[in-house]
């Protein structure tokens, strides 16, 4: 309990970042990763915080493949480099509208737990303008909110969007988005 507690406190003292007040749940984890391509070899993860969702990503990606892992928040990029020791983790102390200087290759697949509810309409569209143009055609970006207002604004950036409603509290929102 003391570990799950002390979480809720780094995501709570650090809400505006990580736009969650603790980790996300298993079926969370699990739904999200449902689109990755699982015969991929570059995956990109946008708010790793404290590797709940990269811990999933690395279970189901190949041997072969590399996870390039986005954080702001250096604690977390800290903690995660002390707790998953895996070398297809790539992980970036940066934000994801920086992601043309850290991948060059073709994306497969994206996951993204960014707080988008607190970013300046410039800075989602950098980031979803960025993410749309390095993901391969046929890839895959999901993305978890706690809110659904955005899903007009994603549906207008990806070729092909849904949203899935999970059974937590608080109810959280998936975004299975793609690009033909």
């Amino acid at each position: 309990m003391k570990g799950k507690l002390a979480s809720a406190l780094q995501y709570t003292k650090h809400f505006v970042t990580t736009g969650a007040i603790s980790e996300t749940s298993r079926e969370v984890e699990i739904e999200i990763c449902n689109r990755l391509d699982l015969k991929g070899k570059v995956f990109v993860e946008f708010g790793m915080g404290l590797g709940n969702i990269t811990k999933e990503i690395l279970d189901r990606m190949p041997a072969d493949a590399k996870l390039y892992s986005f954080e702001v928040n250096e604690d977390f990029c800290d903690k995660v480099k002390e707790e998953i020791k895996d070398k297809r983790l790539i992980i970036i102390n940066d934000g994801a509208e920086n992601i043309s200087k850290y991948v060059s290759e073709e994306v497969d697949s994206m996951v993204s737990s960014m707080p988008f509810t607190f970013f300046s309409k410039e800075k989602t569209d950098l980031i979803l303008g960025a993410s749309k143009e390095i993901l391969k055609s046929g890839g895959h970006f999901s993305q978890i909110l706690y809110s659904k207002i955005h899903f007009k604004k994603f549906s207008a950036a990806w070729d092909d969007c849904e949203m899935i409603k999970t059974n937590n509290f608080p109810a959280g929102f998936i975004y299975h988005c793609s690009k033909h």
